[in-house]
């Protein structure tokens, strides 16, 4: 029986890669970091018309300065985000500041890949985005894999319509230089064009937003931001229709 403190006779973890394909194969979310702020995006498939907008949330806040996007099971992405809100909170008491993103990442990450080499748990089926700025640290993104691994982008993508997403960043200018407004476009345009692409089910566009427009807040679905990014998201997908159909 292969567990996740088991290897595989070719060296390899089984009950990692079901994780992963768990993760590959739900939702599409994308953080893209820019000159000073960070972008966070998802498509949320919408399964029911009697759902409430802001059910089943994908994007969540840990700290004042610091969100965090979830592709996978989403009960799993609660439970790590109740922890990384502990971690932080022990922070801020202990030394009178917030958490810098790294710190917390690795604590994530060190959560996360403890699940793997026990063999009462099963690893968590989700892989998570996480997004701050600072005006010491400035904008920061990273990505933690369901192995526990964890790495730093400019622009980075899980999910369903993740190669496409990836494609996408690589036509974008470059990055780092990047304004908020730009950003936000990018995102709507990026989630709206992966999801329709897929001839997917209706679905709900979230996005998170913290920089230094943001006053350092990671704000989720802030009214202004949010609209811009869906309506760059419409006309992309429109004028991709409209080129297909010529």
């Amino acid at each position: 029986m292969q567990t996740a403190t088991n290897y595989s006779a070719d060296g390899r973890i089984m009950q990692i890669e079901y994780a992963t394909k768990a993760v590959n194969s739900s939702f599409t979310a994308i953080g893209i970091r820019g000159k000073d702020s960070v972008v966070l995006a998802v498509d949320k498939i919408v399964r029911s018309s009697l759902y409430e907008p802001d059910a089943d949330r994908r994007i969540l806040t840990l700290e004042r300065n610091i969100g965090m996007a979830i592709a996978g099971f989403t009960p799993d992405g609660q439970v790590v985000a109740e922890f990384a809100r502990q971690e932080a909170s022990i922070y801020r008491m202990q030394f009178c500041r917030g958490i810098p993103l790294k710190e917390l990442c690795q604590r994530v990450a060190s959560y996360i890949h403890g699940t793997t080499v026990n063999g009462f748990y099963r690893p968590l089926g989700l892989s998570v985005i996480l997004a701050s700025w600072d005006e010491v640290d400035g904008p920061q993104l990273y990505k933690v894999e369901p192995s526990g691994s964890f790495l730093g982008y400019y622009a980075c993508a899980i999910g369903r319509a993740r190669s496409q997403a990836i494609r996408e960043f690589d036509k974008l200018e470059i990055m780092s230089g990047m304004k908020t407004e730009k950003l936000v476009k990018s995102a709507g345009q990026i989630i709206y064009k992966g999801h329709y692409d897929r001839q997917e089910r209706d679905f709900l566009f979230e996005m998170g937003v913290v920089g230094r427009a943001t006053g350092g807040l990671h704000f989720v679905n802030p009214p202004g931001l949010t609209a811009m990014a869906r309506f760059a998201g419409v006309v992309a997908v429109t004028l991709d229709s409209s080129s297909s159909d010529d």
